[in-house]
């Protein structure tokens, strides 16, 4: 009760001072954050540590599926990689209280255990790893194992090299010409990573078609020839981006350039997405692919992680207003299903938001939201008082700086 107490009060006045705000409130958020996250990942990495993920998991297709049978045989590694990708910060991390420890070690176990079944053939979980879908979600595993080195370190030399495989097997696949080819540069930094061969033009042709070509201005990028104004900036572009800049870099220096622009275009495009969580947590459900619910905010929850937002955005600020979104999403009535799945929808069960792509497995992206879990306790992010974002400050009339669009010579 004091709790909501709290919240309304921080909502009505972000002049609450300091001294009136609950010292354990931080640690409480974090807490909750991890609780959400446990009631997402908890069904997907449970079932396929067990070899049962196929059994068990209901998949529910977009009324408008374009290929019923090969969106259902993905939908489990959509799932699996989604879902990995954003708790793999967390899975890195070391420490913290005993709950939170106890916990963590048990998802490493799954995750072991998830990953080996899911590339073993003779297993029941065997996944989908080729095709055209299989890219996209093979690239979130990708991600997952570049932002967690303990999952690589703990694997068997033999499940390292299943691994190698089944990402080695998606370069059959042509991406399409969008952010797709930086799925593709993501398995190549994969590989880099660890020196397991990678192919330095896969690589350049994402990085330099978004850099050289499809940036079209004020923190944002057009996906492919076109701009759409959906949050695929944040869902993949950017944290892609930023993600294989730096992994190639760490071994060759060749992007450092590219590093820099992309720090301060993401910068600005973190600052539009904290601007966009309205005072109640909602935001515009504009643009394709709106199911993926948090997810939306994978860009600025990753720019958080890596402690790399600008002046202007204080992390608390950022906790405060992530925080308020997951609620209002994964918080909302039918957000998911009586078995602990989740339902197709951004407030609760909507299927027809979704798009002709979308599978149950799709879902699992709004995992991406739980990446500042690879921050400790201690970090500001968790551990500064709570603050009021943009938009609680100009709706409750507090006199804020204007906004001002990013102007940058590439």
């Amino acid at each position: 009760m004091k709790k909501i107490i709290f919240y309304f009060l921080l909502i009505a006045s972000p002049f609450v001072s300091s001294a009136q705000k609950k010292h354990d409130e931080p640690a409480s958020t974090r807490k909750l954050w991890l609780n959400y996250l446990d009631r997402v990942a908890r069904p997907v990495m449970s079932n396929l540590a067990a070899d049962q993920l196929k059994e068990k998991m209901p998949m529910l297709l977009s009324d408008r599926v374009d290929n019923k049978e090969s969106r259902t045989k993905v939908g489990y590694l959509e799932a699996f990689g989604r879902t990995l990708s954003g708790i793999s910060p967390w899975l890195q991390l070391e420490g913290g209280d005993a709950d939170e420890v106890k916990l963590r070690d048990q998802y490493r176990q799954w995750a072991l255990k998830a990953i080996a079944n899911a590339v073993n053939p003779q297993a029941k979980d065997y996944l989908q790893w080729t095709g055209g879908q299989p890219l996209v979600d093979a690239s979130f595993v990708a991600l997952a194992l570049v932002r967690a080195p303990w999952l690589w370190e703990h694997l068997d030399e033999k499940v390292k090299g299943q691994v190698t495989d089944v990402l080695k097997a998606t370069r059959s696949t042509v991406p399409v010409y969008s952010n797709w080819i930086l799925f593709s540069g993501m398995i190549e930094a994969f590989l880099c990573k660890y020196d397991l061969g990678y192919d330095l033009v896969r690589v350049e042709f994402g990085i330099r078609e978004f850099t050289q070509h499809w940036y079209v201005g004020d923190g944002m990028y057009a996906d492919g020839m076109n701009f759409h104004l959906d949050y695929y900036n944040s869902i993949v572009i950017q944290p892609y981006l930023s993600t294989i800049l730096d992994e190639i870099n760490a071994k060759k220096k060749t992007y450092l350039h590219e590093q820099q622009q992309q720090l301060i275009i993401g910068q600005r495009y973190a600052e539009i997405l904290e601007r966009l969580i309205n005072t109640d947590g909602s935001y515009p459900a504009t643009g394709r692919s709106i199911v993926y619910r948090s997810g939306v905010f994978h860009h600025l929850a990753n720019v958080a992680y890596k402690k790399q937002l600008p002046e202007s955005l204080k992390p608390a600020q950022v906790r405060c207003a992530l925080t308020a979104m997951i609620k209002k999403t994964l918080g909302a009535p039918q957000t998911f299903t009586a078995d602990g799945w989740l339902n197709i929808g951004l407030y609760g069960k909507q299927p027809g938001l979704a798009d002709f792509y979308i599978t149950t497995g799709s879902l699992y992206i709004c995992s991406n939201v739980f990446v500042p879990l690879g921050l400790p306790a201690t970090d500001s992010f968790w551990a500064d008082p709570d603050e009021p974002w943009t938009a609680i400050k100009i709706w409750s009339g507090q006199d804020v700086p204007a906004d001002h669009a990013l102007d940058i010579k590439k």
